[in-house]
């Protein structure tokens, strides 16, 4: 793979990851309601979940979904109804104790573990739609080598974007001070997390 391809490689990396999507919106809301902190085992789940997931699909899993298509679809419905359960989690969190905007809260709510992140990416449209992109595209050998490049390029773009939503998120909690206006902001971060489900059940 010469340099022009990793280039582009690394900006499509680079624009699919630090666009809004379900991993980002959820980042930003437990930024607001966790901070920087809590979030870390959060985001990290996220970039190296995401890898994993890329380096298994490229090397075979694909080829399930080419051979029993109804698999696929049946990962669309799961997909649908566990994120529309997070969307609901989402809006009705309880707002936690915050001692600053700075601070990771003592609250007794809990933000996503490393494994639920990685976990997650497995049944988040936009993580397949970017990983089997990505593979068609800048690995359409599937060898293990072009393969494992694509997912160290996306492990590389993928952590400080979506470390960012996590910054943006904590940065609110200066405004979100307030339980109603947290609660507001849930109800918002829910919301847009159900909208971002529109192109999948679009194309279902």
């Amino acid at each position: 793979m010469n340099i022009e391809i990793i280039g582009g490689l690394a900006a499509f990396a680079l624009v699919s990851s630090i666009t809004p999507g379900p991993n980002n919106l959820m980042l930003m809301a437990s930024g607001a309601n966790y901070g920087f902190r809590r979030t870390a085992p959060h985001m990290l789940g996220v970039s190296i979940g995401f890898v994993v997931m890329v380096i298994l699909v490229g090397v075979g899993l694909v080829q399930l979904f080419d051979a029993y298509p109804l698999t696929y679809s049946v990962l669309k419905v799961l997909s649908v109804g566990y994120l529309l359960y997070l969307a609901g989690r989402i809006a009705t969190a309880a707002a936690p104790e915050i001692a600053s905007p700075d601070d990771a809260g003592s609250g007794s709510g809990k933000p996503f573990t490393f494994l639920q992140a990685a976990a997650f990416q497995w049944v988040n449209p936009k993580a397949w739609t970017m990983a089997l992109t990505s593979l068609a595209v800048y690995a359409p050998s599937q060898s293990l080598e072009a393969v494992v490049l694509v997912a160290v390029v996306f492990g590389a773009v993928n952590l400080p974007s979506v470390s960012c939503w996590t910054a943006l998120g904590q940065q609110l909690r200066k405004v979100l001070n307030q339980p109603a206006r947290l609660r507001a902001f849930n109800w918002l971060m829910a919301s847009l997390l159900v909208a971002s489900l529109y192109p999948i059940v679009l194309t279902s």
